[in-house]
């Protein structure tokens, strides 16, 4: 088998990983903004309605966010959808260009070596602890999703860095016009 053929076998079977990982992050942070949208109101009637604060709706809305925000980032950076001030760039030279792309990922790279180092540090030291109104879910659960989501970003700007942008395959066009 030649040397290319090898290098699009192992592109395309990093891709097919990335892949089902794009989809895992899609689905976690679209079941997390579904479930807050439902929770809120149940506590705004519990509250207003039945005349009783229930304790568990807010935190519970806060770490759904957080997954939401730190899970859905990552799904955002693979399918381009993240929000980027391009007006400087786009009139440089295209070999300026792409130097500044690749310095963006390397920031990138960065940053998400930094939140996944300390992100996980902080869901370590605070495993024993517990919220006042969840006492049975410990505090290092609910900051998960920052490591969790700092490292499937970083192993999406890998890709990017590797193999260029993949907002383009299927899984991630999907539903689009071509």
């Amino acid at each position: 088998m030649s040397e290319r053929a090898l290098r699009e076998r192992r592109e395309h079977a990093f891709a097919s990983v990335l892949d089902g990982l794009y989809l895992a992050c899609i689905w976690t942070a679209g079941l997390a903004i579904a479930a807050m949208s439902i929770i809120i109101p149940v506590g705004v009637f519990m509250r207003y309605v039945m005349g009783f604060g229930a304790q568990w709706p807010e935190p519970i809305a806060i770490l759904l966010m957080v997954v939401f925000t730190f899970i859905g980032a990552a799904a955002g950076y693979r399918a381009g959808g993240h929000i980027a001030v391009t007006l400087l760039v786009e009139r440089l030279p295209a070999p300026l260009q792409a130097v500044l792309h690749r310095v963006v990922d390397l920031l990138l790279i960065v940053v998400c070596g930094f939140v996944l180092w300390y992100g996980t540090r902080l869901c370590v030291q605070t495993m024993g602890q517990s919220i006042a109104e969840l006492p049975w879910l410990p505090v290092g659960v609910t900051y998960a999703a920052i490591p969790l989501g700092s490292l499937a970003t970083l192993l999406f700007v890998f890709e990017h860095l590797l193999f260029g942008p993949q907002s383009a395959r299927a899984v991630v066009a999907f539903g689009e016009a071509s």
